[in-house]
């Protein structure tokens, strides 16, 4: 098989990805082996690729929001049987055992492994995953619209949540990119107010296209105060500037996973029992509801196709802020 190879974490050319030719996986007990046909780009492989996360694994594949199609099982495995379409996120498995999965918290677990982290990818033709950690995808969408689901979209779904956010009540989201723009939907169809916050005009129309009341930059003054936040940006200054919007009683919830400094700030952003939380993976609870609520709305995903062969011109495209909703690649072409 073909796949796009990371050797050299760090900024800079070195951190550029290889095309190369690659053994075709063999599933092991519990494991599928699925040809994929698509796989979204996601903020965190920037940030593996960057060398911002400790590299894991060397040489890697990165990618962890996979479609595909199920070509071999494993021993073991009863869930799936070859031809059927599944997809695969960041949670590649966790123990089971430790306090936080007895407890439902599988994304806290100590021992948990990611996909295009600690174990290869989907940027690549074929990759491998645990079939318990894999999920069906409601049959309306495309390969290319359920691929951003499987990250972008459930952890914005997770987001959204611990932001304690009520129907009816006013959301801000602060970075509009393939998240937001899948986070959007549901707080709409939960009859929520929603504020864009972002540099990019794109993105601004992009907000207001898909039902955002406003749209503006987070330096702006928005026409009121949000009851909840969602920061998509890695930035540390918008989670203070996100803070300055917040009603009292409210919630920052900072969706990501490597965020520079928070600059110091004045406690009364804060006062008045404002709260900052932060988010931090997936469960497969999250995505089984995530992907169902999707499937009913039903959420439209705004995709831009890339060759996997152009892995690293998507990446570049991502970084830049010069992609419209999400970045997907195609492994077929």
């Amino acid at each position: 098989m073909q796949g796009m190879v990371l050797y050299h974490p760090g900024p800079g050319s070195g951190a550029q990805l290889r095309m190369e030719r690659l053994p075709d996986p063999t599933p092991g007990a519990g494991e599928i082996a699925l040809r994929v046909t698509r796989c979204a780009v996601c903020h965190t492989d920037l940030h593996i690729i960057s060398g911002d996360l400790p590299p894991h694994k060397a040489p890697l594949v990165p990618g962890h929001q996979i479609v595909g199609i199920v070509e071999r099982v494993g021993p073991g495995v009863t869930r799936f049987v070859p031809g059927d379409r599944v997809g695969i996120g960041w949670l590649y498995d966790a123990c089971g055992r430790c306090d936080a999965c007895r407890s439902r918290h599988e994304n806290l677990c100590a021992q948990a492994r990611f996909t295009g982290y600690d174990v290869d990818g989907g940027y690549a033709q074929f990759a491998l995953a645990n079939a318990d950690f894999a999920y069906r995808i409601p049959g309306q969408f495309t390969d290319t619209d359920a691929a951003p689901l499987l990250c972008a979209g459930v952890i914005g779904y997770r987001a959204l949540r611990l932001s304690g956010i009520e129907p009816g009540q006013r959301l801000g989201l602060f970075g509009f990119g393939a998240s937001a723009h899948l986070v959007i939907q549901v707080a709409r169809y939960w009859r929520c107010e929603t504020y864009v916050f972002t540099r990019s005009k794109e993105h601004r129309e992009l907000g207001r296209a898909l039902g955002a009341v406003w749209a503006g930059g987070a330096e702006d003054a928005a026409p009121a105060r949000v009851h909840a936040a969602i920061v998509f940006a890695p930035s540390g200054a918008v989670v203070v500037q996100a803070l300055g919007h917040l009603e009292r009683g409210g919630t920052v919830a900072i969706n990501a996973i490597h965020l520079d400094r928070i600059p110091a700030f004045d406690y009364d952003r804060l006062y008045w029992e404002r709260s900052l939380r932060s988010v931090s993976n997936i469960t497969r609870a999250d995505a089984e509801e995530f992907l169902a609520l999707a499937g009913r709305i039903p959420v439209q995903t705004a995709a831009t196709l890339f060759p996997l062969a152009e892995a690293n011109t998507a990446l570049a495209a991502l970084r830049a802020s010069r992609v419209t909703g999400a970045a997907v690649l195609d492994t077929e072409a």
